[in-house]
């Protein structure tokens, strides 16, 4: 069934793989694979990778990947949804534009994401059609370069994750590396310079007509609130699908000159930490590091985001190291991704929503799937338990803030099974506290008990 939908989507969207002019290859009869030139020189050095690119296979994947990864429309206004029937229309010509190296992409939309920490980031949204041959051109690409990428390389990479990253960072620190040369790139995505990136593309690409479009993609600039600001010199937009895998090429020299010193590390896209066994150590390394990323890829270390210090000082990828015993760190979640979660629980289960409880418990349950998907992966779950205490406080609060009157939670009592005499004394005696106060009373935990939550659908941090 899923072969049979395949194929009808391919005859559906018409994608061919031979260029505008020639007559369309008969249903079955596949071109026969070119032979990769330049092998020797290049992981990914063959004339033909545009061609590649346009392959049926390989831009029916790329739309599956932009439609189920959604997004918002860029400058064009055009949707995901939108995208199919474009392409049933445009695409020949589309093809043609990619084939001569003719192409031209679209300025990206600016958008403000507020940061946790504070403050906003800045990222670049490519219209669907652009991020549709991206993604196209990323699926050729990574297949090739991915492999050639350092083994301390974590972010943006398939079958690679942050919890792996956390995980070597503790062997690290196991195996007696107590201290942390944690720097932070700054503004990283906005100062990569377009010529040194090239530079390092070029080594891998021999098919100019690619060069040419990863260039154009790079200078497209950005629109913000109408105004065209051009990218001529630096900068690698963040939101589109060949960010990542350009900025991981970017930082591959950094990952060789660390492997070549014989340091232990681990980076996730632009957060690098460093393990070392004395503060002295850290010290100098950082100053080292500073040095060649200033002189080498001209990048800049964010002082007030880095730092030496001893590892149980400093979270990574949202988690800390616990050293109860030396030789055994223990993962768990920091300070601030703590305050974080609950900042957004307190959102969700504010008093003056005006939603039922079965709703808030709903939208609450799919935020907290998400996060102990992640969290999760800390070793100390009675934080977890804690956590989950804390949310059934809240819950219980906006239950006994919602029904407001003396009458109205009285009644509710009652359907709850309590008794209406102690539902009255009860109710009577709570006129002087307020609903937080409540939410801790033996009364309240007995109607609205655990199993009354799991019974109503609510996530459980503790046992996911």
């Amino acid at each position: 069934m899923i072969d049979e939908r395949r194929k009808n989507r391919q005859y559906e969207l018409a994608f061919t793989d031979e260029p505008r002019g020639e007559a369309p290859a008969t249903p079955g009869i596949r071109v026969e694979a070119v032979m990769a030139v330049n092998e020797s020189e290049s992981p990914a050095g063959t004339e033909r990778l545009m061609e590649e690119i346009c392959e049926r296979d390989n831009l029916l994947e790329a739309l599956e990947r932009v439609k189920s990864n959604k997004g918002a429309p860029g400058v064009d206004g055009m949707t995901v949804n939108e995208l199919p029937n474009y392409l049933r229309k445009n695409w020949p010509t589309i093809q043609a534009q990619l084939l001569s190296g003719s192409y031209v992409p679209k300025p990206v939309r600016r958008v403000e994401i507020p940061k946790p920490t504070g403050g906003f980031r800045m990222l670049g949204i490519p219209c669907v059609l652009d991020r549709f041959i991206q993604q196209a051109v990323l699926r050729v690409l990574q297949e090739r370069w991915d492999p050639t990428f350092s083994e301390q390389s974590y972010g943006f990479r398939p079958g690679r994750s942050a919890h792996q990253a956390v995980s070597q960072a503790q062997q690290y620190i196991a195996e007696g590396h107590r201290y942390v040369v944690d720097f932070d790139l700054e503004k990283f995505f906005d100062r990569v310079n377009h010529d040194l990136l090239m530079g390092r593309v070029a080594k891998r690409i021999s098919d100019k007509r690619l060069l040419r479009l990863i260039r154009s993609f790079l200078n497209a600039g950005i629109m913000d609130h109408g105004l065209f600001q051009p990218l001529q010199d630096e900068g690698v937009p963040q939101g589109g699908p060949l960010s990542p895998l350009l900025s991981n090429l970017f930082l591959d020299d950094l990952d060789r000159e660390l492997e070549r010193r014989g340091h232990r590390f681990v980076r996730y896209a632009d957060d690098c930490n460093i393990y070392v066994r004395s503060e002295r150590a850290g010290h100098r390394v950082m100053e080292s590091i500073k040095q060649y990323l200033g002189r080498k890829l001209r990048l800049r270390i964010n002082e007030k985001k880095s730092a030496v210090a001893p590892v149980d000082q400093r979270k990574f990828l949202g988690f800390g190291m616990a050293l109860w015993k030396p030789s055994e760190p223990r993962r768990v979640i920091s300070p601030e991704s703590i305050v974080r979660f609950k900042q957004k629980v307190r959102r969700l289960t504010r008093r003056a929503r005006g939603r039922s409880l079965d709703q808030v418990i709903e939208e609450l349950s799919g935020y907290l799937s998400g996060w102990a998907s992640y969290y999760g992966f800390s070793e100390l779950p009675s934080v977890l338990r804690d956590l989950d205490s804390w949310i059934r406080h809240r819950l219980r609060c906006y239950v006994w803030s919602q029904w407001k009157t003396y009458k109205r939670r009285v009644e509710a009592l009652v359907e709850l099974g309590v008794e209406r005499k102690e539902a009255v004394d009860f109710t009577w005696r709570s006129r002087r506290y307020g609903p937080w106060h409540m939410s801790l009373t033996k009364l309240l935990h007995k109607v609205f008990s655990n199993e009354f939550f799991r019974e109503h659908g609510l996530f459980s941090l503790a046992t996911k």
